[in-house]
């Protein structure tokens, strides 16, 4: 019995905002290239605009952006191996509800 060969995995794509836009402009007809890509800049100004005030956004079926806060902490100088302080950071978070 002959083994088969493993799948080729698919070569991962990035994606940037004008791929983006010429991805929803395929599929839409009557949406303009330009106005496209005003929905999708007026989007994620208003998504960041929305958790810089402290505001969840939570898309129902896509996932929930929000800002997360890390407490300060010890860590090592990757160089020389010594601890130091990390100061305390809040960072902008997605999380998504697709699971995979």
């Amino acid at each position: 019995m002959a083994k088969k060969a493993p799948a080729k995995k698919k070569e991962k794509e990035i994606i940037s905002k004008s791929k983006l836009v010429d991805r929803i402009s395929a599929e839409t007809e009557g949406i303009t290239k330009k106005d496209i890509a005003a929905v999708v800049n007026a989007f994620m100004g208003t998504v960041v605009d929305a958790v810089r005030q402290g505001d969840e956004v939570r898309l129902i079926g896509f996932g929930t952006f929000k800002t997360t806060h890390r407490k300060a902490r010890t860590g090592r100088n990757p160089q020389t191996g010594e601890p130091m302080k990390i100061g305390a950071s809040d960072s902008f978070a997605f999380r998504s509800s697709i699971r995979f």
